[in-house]
């Protein structure tokens, strides 16, 4: 049995395949974050035989890519591996040593389920504990959910990006409507994809942060997360020739009390949704529409996908969702022009951001 660990870093992905002895059985490889076509080419590449492919949980863009290439993807959790470092995963070598000593405690990953594949309860507990906590930071203009209910305003959000193929297809859709959205940008793919961040922003579109490797954050320590958010700041700012964002979502939504606490200090508006169609997970173009379309209110921020695996039918959602939305009298915004600040902006004339 050959084990491929894959490990992140600034600069991208490194990999390393060892045997079951424990051995590496060819010189690490590294590839850059605009270069995962090419990974995945060189896993399935492999006379001998295909390695069982592993990546740990701060590692959380990559397994759909790779899925939708056609590989069986596995996900070492932190209690199978040493400390993290400050910024980047532990090394590829290390995450496919754990992976043969331990085989038996890897998780599958299933494209429906996403990297969270097993986690679901756990996810759901973290999330359901701060309720509280999200209610206090809406009440004081640190999150938001949605915009206000007495106005026929909807803003459409795309996570992950970008990803060339889907990015650029889903700007074809918003151009030719000329339909704005957010983009809650991964700092890795900014930093690989400046075109088409620059793109964004010609089109007049906003930009959020998304983290830099779309970790789970209650797994993080307080400066890991820091890192995470300051290297996309700099990272989206450049690409796109503008600002740094102002908007914050959490991976998966993720949180714990603890975390909000930290997000509150950073200054950016922690955004979340309340419409989900789940269309990385593949339902199909037609549902994906139709769970929009139902849960649409006044003020809506829908969750939608432009990164981390196969996006298709999110492009083929789309011009429904927008034609629909408009037939009914919507008008579309950007997330920044529904929060706080954009209403105090909007009272004093000054700038929103």
């Amino acid at each position: 049995m050959l084990y491929a660990g894959i490990a992140w870093d600034a600069g991208g992905y490194e990999i390393e395949v060892v045997d079951g002895a424990g051995r590496s059985v060819a010189p690490r490889a590294r590839f850059g974050a605009d270069r995962v076509t090419e990974l995945a080419t060189y896993i399935k590449g492999w006379d001998r035989e295909q390695p069982v492919v592993v990546v740990e949980s701060t590692n959380g863009i990559l397994d759909g890519r790779l899925m939708a290439a056609g590989l069986t993807v596995f996900r070492a959790d932190a209690h199978l591996l040493p400390p993290r470092p400050r910024f980047g995963s532990v090394p590829a070598g290390v995450v496919a040593r754990a992976a043969r000593r331990t085989p038996g405690a890897l998780a599958r990953l299933e494209r429906s389920r996403g990297t969270q594949t097993g986690r679901e309860s756990e996810l759901a507990g973290w999330i359901a504990s701060t309720t509280a906590e999200v209610a206090a930071s809406t009440a004081a203009g640190l999150l938001v959910s949605h915009g206000a209910r007495d106005r026929k305003e909807i803003a459409l959000t795309f996570d992950d990006g970008p990803q060339p193929g889907n990015t650029e297809r889903i700007l074809d859709v918003l151009e030719s409507y000329g339909v704005p959205a957010t983009f809650f940008c991964v700092g890795m793919n900014a930093r690989a994809h400046p075109d088409i961040l620059a793109r964004m922003r010609e089109q007049g579109h906003g930009f959020g942060n998304h983290t830099w490797s779309h970790p789970f954050l209650p797994e993080l320590t307080r400066p890991q997360l820091a890192e995470q958010i300051e290297r996309t700041q700099e990272a989206v700012a450049e690409a796109s020739g503008g600002p740094a964002p102002t908007l914050f979502r959490p991976p998966y939504g993720a949180r714990t009390p603890e975390v909000l606490g930290w997000l509150a200090e950073t200054g950016l508006t922690t955004t979340l949704w309340d419409v989900v169609p789940d269309d990385w997970s593949m339902p199909g173009a037609d549902t994906v529409a139709r769970i929009v379309l139902d849960q649409a209110r006044p003020g809506s921020v829908v969750l939608l996908h432009d990164g981390g695996g196969d996006r298709s039918q999110t492009v083929g959602a789309l011009p429904v969702v927008i034609e629909g939305l408009l037939a009914r009298g919507y008008r579309f915004t950007l997330v920044e022009e529904m929060t706080p600040r954009a209403g105090v902006a909007a009272a004093t004339g000054q700038p929103a951001a």
